[in-house]
């Protein structure tokens, strides 16, 4: 009897910490939106030098919720593609679920989203933007097919060397809070990616 009722115990325990794992992750954005572009839009994205995206919302492929983000592109060399999320963006409805000066950095080391593969064997850049307006980079690899998580540790990022906006601080630090992120396929490369669920993630 007794070790029945140490076995539930210790299964109740292992239950309960799990949901608290899990509990300890932050949603920031799981794309339950209607997408739009432009100044009043929701997302803000475009592509140049050659490059082309498409951005929709997808109700058949998503990872939580209702939608997820569907990026149709094609990356040349040369070009440059952005799909971008966060404060103080030219499409002002662009905004997170939650505001990034709300949330407590010093609680959280990394930041995951998910991602519905193909094996295309293209690289995608997961840019955030910091408080002083510097950019940074963390790069994974389109070398899965369905859905996959890919957490990014702050401490992995470094800073964008090919362009940085002429305000950013280019202090080399970065500086919380991380006012947005973006999505970059990147040349040469072409298809269609799903994202969903952007997190920041306690380690």
């Amino acid at each position: 009897m007794k070790e029945t009722v140490f076995l539930i115990a210790a299964m109740v325990l292992f239950v309960t910490g799990v949901c608290l794992a899990e509990g300890d992750n932050l949603l920031i954005d799981d794309f339950e939106i209607s997408i739009s572009n432009g100044p009043d839009g929701t997302v803000d994205f475009g592509a140049g030098n050659g490059s082309n995206v498409e951005v929709t919302e997808s109700v058949d492929i998503k990872n939580s919720g209702n939608k997820a983000l569907k990026v149709v592109y094609d990356a040349v060399g040369g070009g440059y593609i952005y799909v971008s999320r966060g404060t103080g963006l030219d499409a002002k409805n662009a905004n997170w679920t939650i505001n990034p000066s709300d949330i407590k950095w010093d609680e959280y080391n990394a930041v995951s989203f998910y991602v519905y593969g193909t094996d295309s064997k293209g690289k995608i850049a997961f840019d955030i933007k910091d408080n002083g307006g510097e950019i940074w980079r963390f790069v994974t690899q389109d070398d899965f097919k369905g859905w996959k998580r890919v957490v990014c540790n702050f401490d992995k990022f470094v800073v964008r060397d090919d362009w940085q906006p002429e305000d950013g601080d280019k202090n080399g630090v970065l500086d919380f809070p991380i006012k947005i992120f973006q999505f970059e396929p990147l040349a040469e490369s072409k298809g269609t990616l799903y994202f969903d669920t952007v997190e920041l993630v306690k380690q």
